[in-house]
């Protein structure tokens, strides 16, 4: 993404994101999370319908979590890595990513032991259709194209089964996993209409597997999954709940998430969640925040605000600037609510009263720069000055 002009080059966002890595690590940060994005959407934007025609850049240059881990823990000590999230349509689909994962595991299984470290992977759905549609996840014919608003959430659903149970060792074909059933219930009347002017049906039209094969089992077979962490992205809460059925899966929500659904989701969870991971905790749906902290001790306290302040509007109305072109103040203001910004005794403030005390937060602090000083210096800022207030209460 350029910020004041300038687009970084791939290999300095790299040489970036590494030394962010190490440096949280000497924080004693838990864990480094990185986004995924497949193929470049510049070729997007010259489309009939252009995606994001106002944004310059890419909007993540990862494609594959397992490599930058394999780099990240010979050079750390405590600190794991997480994928948020891995797309697991793309790039062959689940059947490979479960044996992508289980050679990773394979491979620094000693590692992870011996640093009591584990590889958290984060699974879903990528947030632009064309890169899975490359990979043949799109509307085949007319019925799923009319559908696919509710049809593209089963596809995930069966993706994810197929994903979970070959990774934990099954032996599976597509015929184990669970048919895709299409419901009067899922629709409106105008569109069930479509679909049953196309194929008749009150007993709900059952939809051909994305992914079709004999029975399989994913090698190496001999691996431990205790090193292994994985969180559904999903706000479908049924399939939060499905998905639990074969291994304890944790769940990713948004920052804009109200309230109210983050508690109904906890409470859904502490029944849900697989026997195997134990007692359902609030930790294990992380909350995702953007932080901007200013300790400049050289400063005031009110001048340390006011810088705080100044960045994160400017971070945000660059961001809608880049993703629409236009900024709506209405917009700004909801960013604005959903970051928290300030000197240290601000930012504990707000975080106090937003969340839960045993939330965990999701530290977000490069959001609209490419300076990776002043990243390291959030950082900082965060960990030495506002995270003791908590571990005082």
């Amino acid at each position: 993404m350029t910020i004041n002009g300038v687009i970084p080059s791939d290999v300095m966002l790299y040489e970036n994101l590494f030394k962010q890595i190490r440096v949280a690590d000497q924080l004693e940060y838990k864990r480094a999370w990185v986004g995924e994005a497949h193929f470049s959407i510049r070729p997007e934007q010259t489309k009939q319908k252009p995606l994001l025609p106002h944004f310059n850049g890419e909007l993540c240059i990862n494609t594959d979590i397992l490599q930058i881990a394999s780099v990240v823990y010979p050079q750390t000590k405590n600190i794991e890595m997480g994928s948020a999230i891995r797309n697991i349509l793309v790039n062959g689909g689940p059947v490979a990513h479960a044996e992508g994962i289980r050679n990773f595991l394979t491979i620094h299984n000693r590692t992870l032991k011996e640093s009591n470290r584990k590889l958290n992977i984060g699974f879903g759905v990528g947030r632009f259709a064309y890169a899975n549609a490359v990979y043949g996840v799109r509307p085949r014919n007319e019925l799923e194209k009319i559908s696919w608003p509710v049809l593209k959430g089963l596809v995930l659903k069966e993706a994810a089964e197929i994903f979970v149970r070959l990774l934990t060792g099954e032996l599976l074909s597509s015929k184990d996993i669970a048919p895709k059933i299409l419901q009067k219930k899922s629709f409106d009347e105008k569109t069930w209409t479509s679909i049953q002017q196309i194929r008749p049906s009150e007993e709900g039209i059952e939809i051909p597997p994305f992914w079709e094969f004999e029975p399989i089992k994913i090698i190496p077979e001999e691996i431990d999954l205790s090193q292994l962490d994985l969180t559904i992205g999903t706000h479908d809460t049924d399939l939060q709940q499905y998905i639990n059925q074969f291994h304890p899966v944790k769940v990713f929500n948004l920052s804009v998430t109200p309230n109210n659904l983050i508690d109904a989701t906890h409470d859904q969870m502490r029944g849900a969640f697989h026997k195997a991971g134990g007692k359902w905790k609030r930790e294990y749906m992380p909350r995702t925040l953007m932080i901007f902290v200013n300790g400049d001790a050289s400063i005031s306290t009110e001048r340390q605000s006011e810088f705080a302040t100044k960045e994160a509007k400017d971070a945000i109305i660059s961001y809608w600037k880049a993703m629409e072109g236009t900024v709506d103040e209405k917009k700004v203001r909801q960013g604005m609510e959903n970051a928290v910004y300030g000197n240290p005794d601000e930012v504990y403030q707000q975080i106090n009263e937003r969340f839960h005390q045993d939330d965990r937060i999701m530290t977000w602090f490069d959001f609209n720069t490419n300076d990776r000083e002043i990243v390291i210096r959030r950082m900082k800022d965060f960990m030495l000055l506002v995270a003791p207030k908590f571990n005082r209460k």
